[in-house]
Parts: C-alpha cells; sequence; structure tokens
C-alpha cells in the first residue's frame, strides 16, 4: 500500500526512517467518495499530505513542506475531521521509501509564502496548496536533508 506522509525537512534526518503519525493514501472512503483510477485516486491523497506537512511546520523549521511516499504492508483508516484519505502509518524505515517531495528550497517566494501560511496567512496557505513539489528519489535524501539543513 502506497502512503504519503507528511513530514518535516528535520524527519529527513532521522536515523532509522519516519516516525508513525497520521498519513494518507487511497482508502475505501475516498473510492466509495470518488470514483477513478488508483492513480487518479492518489493525487488528493498526495494533497492532503502536503496540507497536513504544512500544518506541522514552525516558524524554527525549514520554510519548505515535505511528503515521503513510503510502501508499506497496511495502515488502518482513521477518521480525521472528513478528510477520507487519513490513515494511520507504522514507523516506516528508509528502506521502505520510494520518493520525497519538497517545495523548491531555492526559490525564495515559495519559502515566504510557506512562512506566512505558517503564521497564519489564510491566502498564504491557499497559494501554497498551488505550488508544485520537486521530486527526489528515496536514494537522495542524505543530500537533500544536507541541502535542506544549510539553507
Amino acid at each position: 500500500m502506497r502512503i504519503y506522509l507528511p513530514a518535516t525537512s528535520a524527519d529527513l534526518t532521522a536515523p532509522d526512517g519516519i516516525s508513525a503519525r497520521t498519513a494518507h493514501a487511497v482508502t475505501a472512503a475516498l473510492r466509495a467518495a470518488s470514483p477513478g483510477s488508483e492513480e487518479e485516486l492518489e493525487l488528493p491523497a498526495f494533497l492532503d499530505a502536503a496540507d497536513a506537512s504544512l500544518a506541522r511546520l514552525t516558524a524554527d523549521d525549514v520554510p519548505v513542506r515535505v511528503v515521503v511516499s513510503a510502501d508499506v504492508a497496511a495502515a488502518p483508516a482513521v477518521e480525521a475531521d472528513g478528510v477520507l484519505t487519513a490513515v494511520e502509518a507504522p514507523d516506516v524505515p528508509w528502506s521502505a521509501v520510494v520518493s520525497i517531495h519538497v517545495d523548491d528550497p531555492d526559490d525564495e517566494e515559495t519559502a515566504g509564502l510557506v512562512r506566512a501560511a505558517v503564521a497564519g496567512d489564510e491566502d498564504a496557505v491557499e497559494a501554497v496548496a498551488d505550488l508544485d513539489m520537486l521530486w527526489y528519489d528515496a536514494s537522495e535524501r542524505a543530500e537533500l536533508a544536507a541541502r535542506l539543513a544549510d539553507g
């Protein structure tokens, strides 16, 4: 099962993987509400994880959303304020991670929008939701974490 874990740049430095948390996936509830192919249904799950990543950020974090895509045996659906994609993810070892998605760390406009969204600016929250995220292979995790730490 493919899950999308909301994360922060600090999570990328964890030695063993991503800790257990609410993640997002294609659930039975999502399938019932939105008929479509598995690939089409993965988009709302990914977007919900990106929104949840923004919600995890504080003013002290690197101003980028991070979504970690991983394959796990199972992650049971959970109730989460009407979010149809919410699942309870187990601890996820780095070996199960397929890819990592982040906002462009070199784009100052994006960083400014993320900072404003974290500070509670609703217009910035909407603008951030429209941004595309960059894709990194799981093998690039250490380099990406170092790049984000260097700011």
